[in-house]
């Protein structure tokens, strides 16, 4: 049996445990935390909670500016002229004036060798801007600076900025009977301001339609870049390839460098009259020595004047890219003053360059690619990147704008596809479906072409028919959205894929 034990036997015992308790008792873990910490966290998540508000708000300012640009009258409803483009920036001082440019023109390319040339200008150090149409998800897209796009905060300052000249410009031309500027007079307003106050050394300037009488012809271009010339847009820019041909050499400024790309004789012979008539220099020996594909894209041996680049890594798909690059580096050197750039340059730059929504693969499993061939010429060179690089089954999801070729884009793209499922796009220059089903069965044949009248539900039915059209086949069967830029625009948007370019900017 156990004695008893006397608490008065072990006075300081007791004392020390008292005292211990009392101090868990005032400690944290019973008093709650220290209302100063409580403090700090709910000013953090204030201020998350305010950025948040204001970036919201920002972006919906951008919706409305945007919205209130585009309810202006497209630029092919507008006289051509100039004048209403130069008053503006006159007004604000010229900033197209304070960097340099290299101006692009043609009807296919302009895109992706503006966004080669501008990787080229970025790594020899020099500070970029770049401007090129349409958009796919965003239309800050239209205006990068540094290879981004220009960010919400700064394209709502830069809206303000121009805004009261816009108005001034406005007033005096419909007091003179003419009209307000169209929307793409006023976004190459804003791109030229926004490349003055970055600021940038050099601007990458695409045209939007044309070139003569285009907006962005305001400027004078160190090198002027002719890209492969065909038909589009003739409803604007005539039906007559020398019709188009004497609008796009319209950009050849004098004393500038003329790049200019493979073409068809008659569109040669009148670049090289724009050429001598301003006594502009002609660089057109350039080319691509041979290309194979590879993981991620292909490796290139490319020509320019100044020297032979060998197998250089290229993270674009299609012979037409590399034909695209060797442009690209003959108006980067003609930049320079005509010198070789160093081959790591070159090298960095085609590796890190993409360009959304060409032959663009947007999903692995099931393999999805988007495309935004919109014309015949542009439809060839996609389909023989897809037969190239994308052997097995295949499967078009196909739309148009109703100005389009329509029947010669469906003719160029039919020999690469399985069948053709057909949808629907929004707007009033989107084609109607009947009048697209029509044509696409007479291509096509009736048992290749489906139609679903929404965008995901046709993608989820021509991957079902890829997927069974050959269980066998060696390679994957893969699926391509093409036919239009707002449908690539969209399917990116749809596919999770429309975050290139915009990822580091709320």
């Amino acid at each position: 049996m156990n004695d008893a034990v006397d608490p008065a036997s072990m006075p300081d015992e007791v004392d020390e445990n008292n005292e211990a308790l009392a101090a868990l008792f005032a400690s944290p873990l019973f008093a709650g935390p220290d209302p100063s910490v409580i403090s700090d966290v709910q000013r953090q998540e204030d201020a998350e909670t305010a950025q948040w508000v204001e970036d919201a708000q920002t972006h919906a300012r951008v919706q409305q500016i945007y919205a209130d640009i585009v309810s202006r009258a497209p630029e092919h409803k507008v006289q051509p002229s100039l004048d209403r483009v130069r008053r503006a920036l006159d007004l604000m001082g010229n900033p197209h004036e304070s960097f340099r440019t290299i101006h692009i023109t043609g009807t296919n390319g302009k895109t992706s060798t503006a966004r080669i040339v501008e990787a080229l200008l970025r790594e020899r150090g020099l500070r970029t801007g770049r401007f090129t149409s349409p958009h796919l998800s965003s239309v800050r897209e239209r205006i990068s600076i540094d290879g981004q796009a220009i960010t919400a905060t700064d394209f709502v300052q830069t809206w303000e900025d121009v805004e009261p000249f816009i108005a001034m410009v406005d007033a005096q031309s419909q007091a003179d009977g003419g009209p307000r500027m169209s929307f793409f007079e006023v976004f190459t307003v804003m791109a030229y301001s926004a490349f003055a106050m970055a600021p940038v050394d050099v601007a990458v300037v695409e045209v939007g339609m044309g070139g003569r009488w285009d907006a962005t012809n305001v400027i004078d271009a160190d090198v002027a870049m002719i890209m492969p010339i065909s038909q589009d847009h003739e409803k604007w820019l005539g039906h007559e390839l020398a019709d188009i041909a004497f609008e796009k050499v319209g950009i050849v400024k004098p004393g500038s460098t003329l790049i200019l790309a493979p073409q068809d004789p008659d569109v040669r012979g009148m670049a090289y009259e724009q050429a001598h008539r301003v006594q502009a220099n002609i660089v057109d020996n350039f080319g691509v020595i041979s290309r194979e594909a590879a993981v991620g894209g292909q490796l290139i041996t490319l020509r320019t004047p100044a020297a032979v680049y060998e197998d250089i890594p290229l993270a674009m798909l299609g012979a037409y890219q590399a034909e695209n690059a060797a442009a690209a580096l003959s108006a980067v050197e003609a930049f320079f003053g005509g010198a070789a750039l160093p081959a790591d340059v070159v090298e960095h730059a085609l590796m890190s360059t993409s360009s959304p929504g060409r032959l663009e693969i947007v999903r692995s499993s099931p393999l999805i690619i988007v495309d935004a061939a919109h014309n015949p010429a542009g439809a060839r060179v996609s389909r023989e990147g897809l037969e190239e690089y994308f052997p097995g089954p295949r499967v078009a999801v196909f739309s148009a704008m109703a100005d389009k070729d329509v029947t010669g884009i469906l003719t160029e793209l039919e020999p690469a596809f399985h069948s053709i499922v057909l949808t629907q796009m929004p707007g009033e220059r989107a084609m109607d479906i009947d009048d697209l089903h029509e044509i696409a069965v007479d291509i096509f044949g009736d048992e290749r072409v489906r139609i679903e009248t929404e965008l995901l539900d046709a993608i989820t039915l021509a991957v079902d028919i890829a997927e069974t059209v050959d269980p066998d086949a060696i390679a994957p069967a893969s699926v391509t959205i093409l036919g239009s830029i707002m449908l690539a625009g969209h399917a990116r948007d749809l596919l999770g894929a429309s975050r290139v370019d915009m990822e580091s900017h709320p």
